[in-house]
């Protein structure tokens, strides 16, 4: 994956050169149609306009929308499918701003940070999202952000499919988990609604916002135990038994 950066006014865009602009995309994918002109918009190089849901609603693309905090946006491009998430504040501080956040500095960013993450991971073969590009609009003090990245296409939230989740499932995700913590992922929020899975029963992990890679540590466990907590809230606490005991089989695999 092959990284680039580039500024138009007080945007600064960091994206994906070799899916934007090597041709990983299919000839189709490389445009969209714009329905209110007629036209195609070319998508070789990310614009800041990319990252607003007005832009892609204008031009008939919006397919879905994800729940929670932040209104993550389904998108169509071409044959691909893409997520637009803009970074939104939770908790007491959002009474104060909902997007807003300190500038301490473009690459300490929540975005470029996430996205630099998320492609580190995606080059050792975890399974996440390929990510597509992040956009950081500074203003003075604070800044705004937004992330695109891949949609996987089928997929479903872990909280969807609890009730019919088996053993096996289970320790599949517990798996997977183990594969990042030995990889040094400090997921934050590992929760019920940021493990996928794909069509084919394959768990992947979203969301790294505020993750960050580690040395072995009790972050380990504070994060299945983040992960027990928010399956008991989807009414199978049970689940992380199963889960752990995957979790187990794979530290010992490795």
């Amino acid at each position: 994956m092959q990284l680039a950066t580039c500024q138009v006014e007080k945007a600064f865009i960091l994206y994906d050169a070799d899916t934007l602009c090597d041709g990983a995309l299919s000839n189709d994918a490389n445009s969209i149609d714009d329905v209110n002109s007629g036209a195609l918009i070319a998508l070789d190089r990310p614009a800041p306009s990319w990252f607003t849901p007005d832009f892609w609603r204008a031009r008939g693309a919006v397919i879905g929308e994800a729940p929670g905090r932040g209104a993550s946006l389904f998108i169509q491009v071409g044959s691909r499918q893409w997520v637009l998430r803009p970074y939104r504040r939770g908790g007491m501080i959002a009474r104060l701003s909902e997007a807003d956040y300190l500038w301490t500095g473009l690459e300490r960013s929540r975005a470029f940070r996430e996205l630099r993450l998320t492609a580190t991971l995606l080059e050792q073969d975890l399974p996440v999202p390929r990510p597509i590009a992040a956009c950081v609009w500074h203003h003075g003090l604070t800044y705004r952000a937004a992330l695109i990245t891949e949609r996987l296409a089928g997929a479903t939230a872990l909280a969807s499919r609890l009730d019919q989740a088996d053993e096996n499932l289970l320790e599949k995700v517990g798996e997977m988990i183990q594969r990042f913590h030995a990889a040094g992922l400090d997921h934050v929020d590992l929760n019920a609604r940021n493990i996928l899975l794909d069509k084919d029963d394959r768990p992947w992990l979203i969301d790294l916002d505020r993750c960050r890679l580690r040395s072995p540590g009790a972050w380990r466990e504070a994060n299945l135990q983040r992960l027990a907590r928010s399956l008991a809230k989807f009414d199978s606490p049970g689940a992380i038994d199963a889960i752990r005991a995957g979790y187990a089989r794979g530290g010992a695999g490795g």
